[in-house]
């Protein structure tokens, strides 16, 4: 077993601290994404120790990135922990819709396991609860799943506490999935004490802010027009020339530990109380490998009170949109 690995709640899954986030070679808000390139992401991921792989029905329009992961890892179905989600899907207009009906759930349950060329997934969320479905209908029909060996934990994503509560009584909780990191930290004030209370699992998405934490965008950095990021207000006027000065002051820590700054954020991160894992996302293979050193090591006393100084005097932002795929 990975050194690394660390129990996934009340699970019986074991996963790495840094999980492989495969939104982005979905190729649906990422510019330059292409299967060779998406392949070797992938190997490096797994050579690299990271064993936990996360996914959605939605990531694609035709299901590109559950499909390339059932190819890639069906050799290594045994030792890697799959993750994937429903209740999210596109229309035919590629409007995202939310539907976590019984039968829809079934339905993408079923479609799923066939893109990932698997009998079973390791962990199913709920993507997102539906405001349509009583969410105590769309926890009993995940119940129901994985009795039938569909999935062995179930999970829940993009929730609130209350709804967190309403779901377990009817599903016993393994995960959940919500936004976190150095500079969007709500979920320390309510749904981290929750989990920790509970021994449900943290698998934190955005932990580099989409990019924007990894250190590699500089001041001047231009966006493709087609790059999803562009309309996101982390990345505009004033709020961008602050986050590039917090950014250089993450960068001074990581040359002071001998580290990258996309290191040094996802140490930071998956070092927090409750968090299990975080969930990076890449699209190149030099990238797999920069997040997976993140793991087996840890940040000194003093860098991480640096960097605590560093992220009150930058402030909290509130950037989440609405709860769409390309949040990943």
């Amino acid at each position: 077993m990975n050194k690394h690995v660390r129990r996934l709640g009340n699970s019986d899954l074991y996963v790495a601290p840094i999980a492989l986030g495969c939104w982005p070679i979905a190729g649906v808000t990422s510019i330059d994404v292409n299967e060779t390139d998406n392949i070797a992401t992938i190997e490096a991921a797994l050579e690299s120790g990271i064993n936990f792989f996360d996914t959605a029905h939605i990531y694609g329009y035709d299901g590109e990135s559950e499909k390339l992961l059932g190819r890639i890892l069906k050799p290594h179905r045994e030792s890697v922990v799959l993750a994937t989600k429903g209740g999210l899907h596109w229309d035919s207009n590629r409007q995202q819709v939310k539907d976590a009906a019984p039968a829809r759930l079934r339905w993408e349950c079923e479609e799923s396991l066939r893109r990932l060329q698997t009998s079973h997934v390791d962990l199913l969320y709920l993507h997102a609860p539906d405001p349509k479905t009583q969410l105590r209908e769309s926890a009993a029909e995940l119940y129901r799943l994985m009795e039938k060996g569909k999935t062995k934990a179930v999970g829940l994503s993009n929730a609130t506490v209350a709804q967190m509560e309403e779901f377990s009584s009817e599903c016993p909780l393994a995960a959940i999935q919500p936004p976190y990191n150095m500079l969007q930290r709500d979920i320390e004030q309510d749904a981290i004490p929750w989990c920790l209370r509970t021994g449900t699992a943290v698998a934190s998405y955005w932990p580099l802010m989409k990019g924007l934490l990894a250190g590699a965008l500089r001041r001047d950095h231009q966006f493709d027009p087609r790059d999803g990021r562009k309309k996101y207000p982390i990345y505009q006027g004033e709020e961008w020339r602050r986050n590039q000065d917090f950014v250089d002051r993450v960068r001074k820590v990581a040359e002071a530990a001998g580290k990258t700054v996309a290191q040094v954020v996802l140490n930071w991160t998956i070092h927090r109380p409750g968090i299990v894992a975080a969930l990076a996302g890449a699209k190149r293979a030099h990238q797999a490998r920069d997040n997976a050193g993140a793991m087996g090591w840890r940040l000194a006393d003093e860098h991480v009170a640096e960097l605590e100084r560093a992220i009150q005097e930058r402030g909290p932002v509130d950037n989440r949109p609405a709860v769409r795929a390309e949040e990943r």
